[in-house]
Order: structure tokens, then C-alpha cells, then sequence
């Protein structure tokens, strides 16, 4: 297997550095699974088209983890509870 190169958006970042240590590590572990299989998430529709959400959970809380990717990289865009993610996800697009 190739090399997958991951790349994260300002918004993804941000959202990063605010967790705890043992979130951090179910987040690192999301982002493994989508570098292993990109069509984990659920492709949107509409606005937007080409952007894949893969849903797990922190603490029984659901947490949604949008990304776009092509082959050689894998592109995190925002991460978040449902509240409003679409919304500010659409405001970023």
C-alpha cells in the first residue's frame, strides 16, 4: 500500500486541540479507519457533494468527522457533535 498523505483544514484543527488525551486517541483511530477504507463515511449530497462524514462515538456522544479524498490523500475537514456541524461544514466549503 502506498503512502496516504492526510492533510487537516483549519477547522479540524481547531476542533482537535480542544479534546482530551483519550479522545484524541478514538479520533486518531476514526482517521486510521478512514485512511484504510475512504468509503467508510457517507457520501453527501447537494452542497455538499464529495464530502464524506464517518460517524463514532466519544464517551456515548455521536461525533461526525467530514472528509474529502482521492486516492494518494485524505483531506479532514471538520469535526464535531450533529449540532450545527452541517451548517458551519457548508459556511466552510
Amino acid at each position: 500500500m502506498t503512502n496516504i498523505i492526510v492533510k487537516q483544514m483549519p477547522a479540524f484543527k481547531k476542533a482537535y486541540k480542544k479534546l482530551h488525551t483519550n479522545e484524541k486517541s478514538s479520533v486518531n483511530d476514526a482517521i486510521r479507519s478512514i485512511i484504510q477504507n475512504p468509503i467508510i463515511g457517507e457520501e453527501k449530497k447537494g452542497d455538499l457533494a464529495g464530502v464524506f462524514v464517518y460517524k463514532f462515538k466519544i464517551h456515548h456522544q455521536e461525533i461526525l468527522l467530514a472528509y474529502e479524498w482521492n486516492p494518494r490523500e485524505r483531506l479532514l475537514l471538520a469535526l464535531g457533535v450533529h449540532e450545527n456541524f452541517y451548517r458551519d461544514l457548508k459556511k466552510k466549503k
